[in-house]
């Protein structure tokens, strides 16, 4: 069963369309992933599914539910989790949950077991009367997700959601998100620029310039690039490009201070590629394709950290909306 579905959703800003006829549509108990660099209508999108952006043109439904008409159904099926920490740090981590649970007129009763439940799948049960200001980044990050799921959402937003912690914690956060669908049978819909955190999606959609580039399951989508990757620098990497060209057939890509091509069974290639080039190889490389290779194939460009700011703008904006709706 499709519990998000998109369909022909345009977004206007005056004369600007941020997205473009976007359709598409995620299971329910799927980790779907959302991808694409600053502009490219990934935060719009959200901000749309998430009912804080009234879309222009199309129809979206969330578990069933109208983000337009029925907005406040909507909003009751879904949990958020923001890019930036949403804590009250002056207030202890039963606190925040007891806030969440009167904003969601969850009943006291039932808040008290859920939240012992989920405080105890997160390991922070014991630290439950500590205040959130003596917290590390992990152990908030940790904390949100409990909230998150304290109203018991049928879809989790997450906006990059191991942004700025440590490996180690990386990782623990992840054992948490995967763990949520065989435990609470939810639907996680989360950005990432991790391409390593992305590969843990059942699927991926990559958006560029307000469309959809591509839509697929991981392994399809590196398919899609059509080999093995090959980088090179040469003492002179026009000319390279121009033999590369010529003998072989292949267009490089310069990218870096590198060419960058795609060749079937590249470790049979290379030898032939030493020998029949005519300047010197300073340095040569073959990899296979990972979804970095995938999302600079379809875009043109690669996603860094710096255009990783995803949605917490749109969302801070509608924080305040949110909750006040919920009242």
């Amino acid at each position: 069963m499709d519990i998000i579905q998109v369909d022909h959703l345009v977004k206007r800003y005056g004369s600007f369309t941020a997205v473009d006829g976007v359709s598409f549509a995620v299971q329910a108990g799927e980790v779907f992933g959302f991808l694409g660099p600053n502009g490219a209508g990934k935060t719009t999108t959200i901000s749309v599914l998430c009912t804080l952006l009234r879309l222009t043109e199309g129809r979206v439904l969330v578990n069933g539910f109208d983000v337009v008409r029925q907005s406040d159904d909507v909003r009751r099926s879904i949990g958020l989790i923001f890019q930036d920490p949403s804590l009250d740090t002056n207030l202890t981590a039963q606190e925040n949950l007891d806030f969440h649970a009167f904003v969601y007129n969850v009943p006291s009763r039932e808040s008290r077991a859920r939240q012992e439940e989920l405080l105890k799948m997160v390991e922070l049960w014991d630290r439950r009367k500590a205040l959130v200001k003596t917290f590390s980044g992990g152990m908030k990050r940790r904390l949100e997700i409990a909230r998150g799921l304290l109203h018991r959402p049928k879809v989790l937003f997450l906006d990059e959601p191991t942004l700025g912690l440590d490996p180690q914690t990386r990782r623990h956060i992840w054992q948490y998100i995967l763990g949520l669908r065989e435990k609470e049978g939810i639907t996680i819909f989360l950005t990432t620029h991790y391409m390593d955190e992305a590969e843990n999606c059942s699927r991926i959609a990559i958006i560029d310039h307000g469309k959809i580039a591509a839509l697929d399951t991981p392994a399809q989508l590196k398919a899609k690039v059509g080999g093995d990757i090959i980088t090179l620098r040469t003492t002179d990497n026009q000319r390279a490009g121009a033999e590369l060209r010529e003998r072989f057939g292949l267009e490089a890509v310069s990218q870096d201070g590198m060419l960058r091509l795609e060749v079937p069974k590249g470790d049979e290639f290379i030898p032939q590629l030493v020998q029949n080039l005519s300047g010197p190889i300073l340095a040569i490389n073959m990899s296979r394709p990972t979804l970095d290779d995938v999302f600079l194939k379809l875009t043109g460009r690669a996603i860094r950290e710096a255009e990783a700011n995803g949605m917490k703008d749109a969302m801070r904006v509608g924080t305040r909306m949110w909750e006040r709706g919920r009242r």
